[in-house]
């Protein structure tokens, strides 16, 4: 599967196109909306998630509540559009009135964009550069997730830590999997911990009445993979490629790390390579799961574990300093509305992402034509990995 999106922060609408669906899945505008809403919500979110109540229009590609095989267009619309509509405007001559973005913000596209395409406007780059965006990403991977239910793997995400506070686990690679999606969609920061919530969420109440902005880290788990997915072959074929780059994509994504991370640089080979075994009635075993799911490029068959860290939004109400374009004279950086910590609805897009990767290495693996074809290759290969161990 691959996908195009378009669409500015304040224009009418998103818009995203995925092709290579199999034929034959079934897709529930409801499971959509859901997690269109889950990206939405989270401690610390500022004035636009209550303007924008984001519901998907599909308009192709699905018949009946199932894909044709052909291109699905997904349209998710922007409230915001109706109080923007002269400022972004397709066609028409442009407002005498009209207030250009000449302050940009630092961490943000801003500058760098305007420089990049020649503009005198930096909305002409923050709109499109807009985290507003991620909703087409959520869209579009609604249908890889439908796809990963179908082959029986679970993607969820946690909220580890909110600038210096802390959910308290002594090994997240025991931890992770078993953090229960319910316990961490009740806690209005995403984790699955309350003691860690309260602290978290005053965390963000005191960056807010600072006039500042608060990071974080999360956690992405996927549960029920095949060992195999991905190759060693090709640089670009390992799934830790893969994710990596989709995991960058986000907007603020500073770091990505797969299983123990950066903590495998400070042990010794023999505290970090899982051991494996055999288990005649389960088939290859791993002691530990050190690697977090991934070994060589490829799935092991455990629980795959990404921690990332998200950098706090560029947007503060105390402004930082920069230059104004058009006096090139020092002046505070334009206060576009944003979030004061938005880390519980990057780790729903960070979800997106990964299962797009992932329900792309099983239709590269078993096939991608229709759901019928596929579940039958998939049980093939699991009677071959069941023969291998015995």
């Amino acid at each position: 599967m691959r996908y195009l999106t378009a669409g500015e922060s304040h224009g009418p609408e998103l818009t995203a196109i995925v092709e290579g669906v199999p034929a034959g899945l079934k897709i529930s505008e409801k499971h959509i909306n859901a997690d269109l809403k889950r990206r939405q919500s989270g401690y610390g979110r500022g004035a636009r998630q209550s303007i924008e109540a984001d519901a998907v229009r599909v308009t192709s590609g699905v018949r009946f509540g199932k894909t044709l095989g052909s291109p699905v267009t997904l349209v998710v619309e922007n409230k915001d559009w109706e109080t923007w509509s002269d400022r972004m405007a397709v066609f028409g001559p442009v407002p005498s009135a009209l207030k250009r973005e000449v302050t940009p913000r630092p961490g943000h596209a801003d500058l760098v964009g305007a420089i990049k395409v020649g503009t005198e406007d930096c909305r002409d780059v923050l709109e499109r550069a807009s985290a507003r965006s991620t909703a087409s990403l959520v869209a579009v991977a609604s249908i890889a997730r439908e796809f990963l239910a179908d082959v029986g793997v679970e993607v969820f995400s946690y909220v580890s830590s909110i600038g210096d506070a802390c959910l308290n686990e002594d090994d997240p690679l025991l931890s992770a999997p078993d953090y229960k999606p319910l316990d961490i969609e009740m806690s209005e920061v995403r984790c699955p911990d309350a003691e860690a919530t309260e602290l978290m969420k005053h965390a963000i109440d005191d960056a807010a009445a600072k006039g500042e902005s608060l990071g974080g880290t999360f956690r992405v788990v996927a549960l029920g993979l095949i060992p195999g997915l991905g190759g060693y072959s090709q640089p670009d074929s390992r799934l830790t490629s893969q994710i990596g780059a989709a995991l960058f994509g986000i907007p603020a994504i500073k770091g990505v790390e797969f299983g123990l991370g950066f903590r495998s640089a400070q042990l010794r080979g023999s505290r970090v390579h899982d051991v494996i075994g055999l288990d005649r009635g389960r088939g290859f075993t791993r002691a530990s799961n050190n690697a977090g799911g991934l070994e060589g490029g490829m799935t092991t068959g455990l629980p795959l574990i990404v921690t990332c860290a998200m950098k706090p939004i560029p947007t503060l109400a105390c402004a930082l300093g920069t230059v104004d374009l058009d006096t090139l004279e020092p002046a505070e950086a334009s206060r576009e509305r944003g979030d004061v910590c938005a880390v519980p609805a990057a780790a729903v897009v960070a979800e997106a992402q990964v299962a797009f990767v992932l329900a792309n290495a099983y239709l590269e693996k078993f096939g991608c034509d229709d759901m019928r074809g596929i579940r039958a290759a998939i049980k093939s290969y699991r009677q071959r990995i069941r023969t291998m161990s015995k």
